[in-house]
């Protein structure tokens, strides 16, 4: 079922996804080589409990942490492991929800460790780019296939990168997993008609070789995750953003000069 919020329910979403923002705004300042991804865990847990919020990813289908983080090749549902450290020219993504007072915010971002190629430079662009195309299709009486043919066609057709299929976005509030389902593809015109109240998530994951994934199992943690079918560098940038009668409202910003038509 899906369910349309009110503005007061948007707003309470906009302070969770606030407090989501602050913690890639600090991680923006600190991620460098040789830092430990529990490094990042702790942090996270930290800064949002002191912001009088919780990790909603932690307990959710049994996940024990409060952070996805993912490197390289890996597309998403990568862990926090103890002693993996971030080397120079990794591409790091870190993924995260927050609920504060009841209501809920998810927003994943990617951060180049040090000095990157210009292959993950580009990979970054455009990916981040392919975000605010969908986000930008993401207005009252257009269809979920208007989102995903944005980022597809700007991933595929003009950037030859891989657009992954089976890892999607999706509703969110009053849990961090609502319908509908919120796929970085599609046709134009075809799939659910977007109506004012919805709350979503948006979150293109692109590779730079194949679209296609494949499962990884790591021994030591007992979890599997996924990871680029090719062993291509993956990147992915995901917002929680309402569909409102102003256009689309960006309720992880992370930046208001840039977002700023999109806030409330």
């Amino acid at each position: 079922m899906i369910t349309l919020k009110s503005p007061r329910e948007i707003e309470k979403m906009a302070e969770s996804g606030a407090v989501l923002a602050g913690v890639h705004k600090e991680l923006r300042k600190m991620i460098k080589p040789g830092w430990d991804t529990w490094d990042i865990e702790l942090f996270a847990r930290r800064y949002i409990k002191d912001h009088d919020a919780y990790p909603s990813e932690m307990g959710f289908d049994g996940y024990k942490f409060a952070t996805c983080i993912s490197i390289n090749d890996e597309v998403a549902h990568g862990i926090p492991r103890k002693g993996l450290k971030l080397k120079n020219g990794d591409i790091l993504k870190v993924d995260m929800c927050v609920n504060k007072d009841g209501f809920e915010s998810d927003s994943c971002w990617t951060y180049a460790v040090g000095d990157v190629s210009d292959d993950i430079k580009k990979l970054m662009e455009v990916t981040r780019k392919g975000l605010y195309l969908g986000i930008d299709q993401a207005v009252i009486g257009n269809r979920l296939g208007d989102i995903g043919n944005a980022i597809q066609t700007y991933v595929e057709d003009q950037n030859h990168m891989g657009d992954v299929r089976e890892l999607i976005g999706h509703g969110i509030q009053p849990s961090i997993h609502e319908e509908p389902n919120v796929p970085a593809y599609g046709v134009p015109g075809q799939g659910l008609r977007l109506k004012e109240g919805m709350t979503i998530t948006i979150e293109p994951m692109v590779n730079t070789g194949t679209w296609e994934i494949a499962d990884r199992y790591d021994k030591k943690d007992d979890w599997t995750y996924y990871v680029s079918a090719d062993g291509t560098p993956s990147a992915q940038y995901e917002h929680t953003l309402a569909i409102t009668k102003d256009g689309p409202k960006i309720l992880t910003s992370q930046d208001p000069d840039i977002d700023a038509k999109y806030l409330l």
